[in-house]
């Protein structure tokens, strides 16, 4: 076949050959290029363009031929019960591989090395028989993004089995007979597109709660849990009541489907719609995810670390507002460490308000989270300060009364009176009374209007003015205020002129 296409080639290249539409080329090469991909497409699969289908043919074990170009490989409800080392080898472009619907109980090592594992991202495991997700099943698949294994009867989940996945988005574990999962094992630094991970319809009996508060916030919003065989408990209903104030998707599409078991009822209770078995409940957890949290004096307040590394291997010690280290089991009384980071108040004091500071460390990695702790004297402190409010304003008000009542209300002592006084101006004219005795204030300059053909003078500022309390010589005396930096003027034969200064008209005086 080879040797033909090139004489094809030598045909098309020599100048004797009559020249061909490249139409007609590509034409030739496709039906050269057919033997060769229907040689490699197993029997009875479907080959078309980058997909190969084999589903619903019975088959017991992935086909050992498989062509080169398939990017989707689809082995959906066939009978295949384990993956055997290399089965998917020589496919360097697999992007999406269908194994639902089959019988598999076992992956062994290796079974997807040689692949395209860093370009695989859809790989669909569901509807199986795996048992135990073990944790070399997926080491060789970096690149995936969605993981399906729903409906299957998986016991258990090993510790690393999702560890080699730093890129995965989704993970589907409902529908299979987990009773705990490695929650811890899932942290923001190795896990860090992950946004849902779907562990409905299991058996698990008790949440970790501690577990559950370090996961990354993405991964929180895409928790699902329902319909599994929760115990009703207090941290439990407040773990939810918390996601339902924060409107998690997880609660708004399933809130009916949220169920747990209270002893003596056979049936799971509905605890969103009967809420009446928490009623006890002190629902302090849910303050407690956030990084303000309040208590009342003399009542107990846990502090949660909340820290993405892995508990197995992480110290935790916190520094309380006062300065003091406090480290498991805690300090003289008054604070209690848990070995897990969780800090206890004993019995609020008003003195235990301030910034609370949480470090956990671990070989490689350490993170360090601030809660801010207030205590409330008591559950009315709320309207003290309205009230302690109000007394000031009412305290200004009856000051302001007072200064008005002695401003206004003061008896007034008056002089006794007495006949105007004369000054004689100069030239011996007498100043009659009025004008400058009782200017004080002048907003304008003064204007001094002398007699026809005369000039005028505005030179003269009067800022503040006492009145005139003797004659000297003929002349006018002036007090301490009486002009600044002017001196009174005037010229001979001139016609004696009074001005009043709250009045920009001149006053003449005869």
């Amino acid at each position: 076949m080879l040797v033909g296409l090139a004489g094809f080639l030598e045909m098309t290249d020599s100048a004797a050959a009559p020249r061909l539409s490249s139409w007609s080329v590509v034409l030739m090469f496709c039906m050269l290029l057919g033997p060769v991909w229907a040689s490699a497409c197993p029997s009875q699969c479907l080959c078309t363009s980058d997909l190969l289908s084999c589903t619903a043919l019975d088959l017991d074990q992935v086909p050992v031929v498989l062509p080169v170009f398939t990017v989707t490989l689809d082995l959906n409800h066939n009978r295949i019960m384990q993956l055997e080392e290399e089965s998917f080898e020589g496919l360097p472009r697999l992007e999406m591989l269908r194994l639902a619907h089959n019988q598999l109980t076992k992956i062994q090592p290796g079974a997807f090395r040689n692949s395209s594992g860093p370009l695989l991202r859809h790989l669909d495991l569901s509807s199986n028989q795996l048992m135990v997700l073990e944790q070399h099943y997926f080491q060789d698949l970096p690149g995936l993004q969605e993981l399906l294994l729903f409906n299957n009867r998986i016991v258990r989940v090993e510790t690393g089995a999702l560890d080699a996945l730093r890129n995965l988005h989704k993970v589907y574990l409902s529908h299979n007979l987990l009773t705990n999962f490695p929650f811890f094992s899932i942290q923001k630094h190795s896990h860090p597109n992950l946004s849902m991970l779907d562990l409905s319809s299991n058996r698990l009996p008790k949440l970790p709660l501690k577990d559950i508060s370090n996961l990354p916030q993405l991964v929180k919003e895409g928790l699902y849990l329902h319909n599994n065989s929760l115990v009703c408990d207090c941290s439990m209903y407040s773990l939810f009541r918390f996601w339902e104030k924060q409107d998690f998707a997880s609660v708004r599409f399933f809130r009916q489907e949220h169920v747990c078991l209270v002893y003596g009822i056979q049936r799971g209770v509905q605890f969103f719609l009967y809420s009446r078995f928490f009623d006890k409940c002190n629902l302090m957890g849910m303050k407690e995810q956030k990084g303000n949290v309040s208590v009342t004096a003399g009542e107990p307040l846990l502090l949660h670390c909340i820290t993405s590394l892995s508990r197995t291997s992480t110290t935790f010690f916190w520094l309380a507002p006062n300065s003091e280290y406090v480290v498991p089991p805690g300090n003289n009384g008054s604070l209690k460490m848990f070995p897990n980071g969780s800090l206890e108040i004993v019995a609020a004091r008003e003195e235990d308000s301030g910034i609370y500071l949480c470090m956990a460390q671990d070989q490689d990695h350490n993170e360090t989270r601030e809660v801010k702790v207030t205590v409330l004297r008591h559950e009315g402190e709320a309207h003290e300060h309205f009230n302690t409010g109000f007394t000031t304003l009412l305290g200004c008000v009856v000051s302001l009364l007072l200064v008005l009542m002695y401003l206004y209300l003061t008896p007034c002592r008056c002089p006794k009176h007495r006949p105007p006084t004369t000054v004689t101006l100069s030239r011996g004219k007498e100043a009659r009374p009025g004008s400058a005795q009782s200017s004080i204030l002048t907003p304008t300059p003064p204007l001094t209007t002398e007699g026809p053909g005369r000039k005028v003078s505005t030179n003269k500022h009067v800022v503040f003015l006492e009145p005139i309390r003797e004659q000297q010589n003929g002349r006018l005396r002036a007090g301490p205020g009486l002009l600044l930096g002017v001196e009174p003027q005037q010229r001979a034969g001139e016609t004696d002129s009074y001005v009043s200064v709250f009045s920009d008209t001149p006053i003449l005086l005869p």
